[in-house]
């Protein structure tokens, strides 16, 4: 349950973030985007399994790159569900997405997998 609330936690954060580089992202208030967060994980968890397969042959015929098109597509859906959170555009989904997931990254390297750990950079000197 820890790990969930982390990780909804993280997902809020870099979609904060993403929302204010992005020009097409936008949210509005605290709840919609722990609300938008929130409704991101269920569709990726849930829709986009199915999307990704059903499209197969064509993620196989672009290398992988429509996968890139279904992520926005996920994003841009959310924004449709949750009142307060918009993605103008396909570019900006896109664009969104990306940002989103380096965020993500980021923020899941910087806490570490339980949350509570700090990154120790440690500067090797050798002679």
């Amino acid at each position: 349950m820890r790990g969930l609330v982390i990780r909804w936690l993280v997902s809020a954060a870099a979609l904060y973030l993403t929302s204010l580089i992005v020009r097409g992202v936008e949210v509005h208030g605290v709840g919609s985007l722990f609300f938008a967060a929130a409704t991101i994980g269920i569709l990726n968890a849930l829709v986009r399994p199915v999307i990704l397969l059903l499209t197969l042959p064509l993620n196989i015929l672009t290398l992988g790159l429509f996968t890139l098109v279904v992520n926005a597509a996920m994003l841009k859906l959310a924004s449709e569900v949750v009142r307060g959170f918009e993605v103008h555009g396909f570019w900006s989904a896109l664009g969104g997405w990306l940002l989103l997931s380096f965020f993500t990254f980021l923020i899941n390297v910087a806490i570490g997998e339980t949350g509570v750990e700090v990154v120790h950079f440690r500067r090797v000197v050798r002679f």
